[in-house]
């Protein structure tokens, strides 16, 4: 059985991972969620994929610029919750890809390897 990540890695080239503390509107599509990376990361970089939560972290959009267009992908879990920072000093985190496949089946993704924190300025 293939997982999530697997699946989106074997299509998209993803080199980095961040994830932004600050919930976001699920409704939001492709430009809203440019935006939000610009706002948020500075510009959207290729291969770099910037992660979304809801307010109930029950919801995960994952937005990605290849260099010649953009993806944006939809998690939802059936039960339970994804392990999301909340902590709004910290407006984002980078991640490697295993603590990635943990977050999106919704385990605790900050127990494994070291976790890098970036202050907003």
């Amino acid at each position: 059985m293939r997982t999530f990540t697997e699946g989106l890695t074997s299509v998209i080239r993803i080199e980095e991972v961040w994830l932004s503390t600050e919930p976001m509107d699920m409704r939001a599509g492709l430009d809203t969620l440019l935006t939000k990376v610009v706002l948020v990361f500075g510009s959207a970089q290729p291969h770099h994929a910037y992660l979304f939560a809801n307010a109930r972290a029950n919801r995960m959009k994952v937005f990605v610029q290849d260099g010649y267009g953009m993806w944006l992908c939809t998690r939802r879990l059936s039960e339970g919750t994804f392990s999301w920072p909340r902590d709004l000093k910290l407006l984002k985190h980078t991640m490697n890809m295993e603590q990635l496949r943990a977050l999106v089946v919704g385990l605790p993704w900050q127990r494994i390897g070291a976790m890098s924190v970036i202050k907003s300025v």
